[in-house]
């Protein structure tokens, strides 16, 4: 997923503030799902939907107004009741601006209790 980075994304230091890149990884997320046919609707009709349980994000270089990012995300382990999903930012240069490991539990839509993951999320792992 690319976006370019916008005036009100930029904090007083002149670059993305640290809180924005939770949401570009969001949205690197949400355009993974869509891209497998997975959006949330889908999954809610499978009785499933994904919740954050843990981020951890390492931030490489800072990302200034009119940057070109690139959103990378891939499924890296797949468990029980949890995945792991790995996310990568790079900017138009090819600099990693950030590297995130997301922890993320599927939990039924009408009970809001734990379940396994899906076999439709479990085959794209890798």
């Amino acid at each position: 997923m690319d976006i370019v980075v916008r005036s009100t994304e930029i904090d007083v230091n002149g670059h993305v503030n640290n809180a924005k890149y939770l949401e570009y990884l969001e949205w690197g997320r949400e355009d993974w799902y869509e891209q497998f046919g997975l959006d949330y609707d889908t999954l809610k009709r499978m009785d499933v939907v994904t919740v954050v349980a843990h981020i951890s994000a390492d931030y490489r270089a800072e990302a200034v107004q009119n940057d070109r990012l690139r959103i990378k995300t891939w499924l890296d382990k797949v468990g029980n009741t949890s995945m792991t999903m790995k996310q990568s930012i790079i900017n138009q240069n090819d600099i990693p601006v950030l590297d995130a490991s997301v922890v993320i539990v599927t939990v039924s839509a009408s009970t809001h209790e734990k379940v396994r993951v899906p076999d439709a999320l479990r085959e794209l792992q890798g």
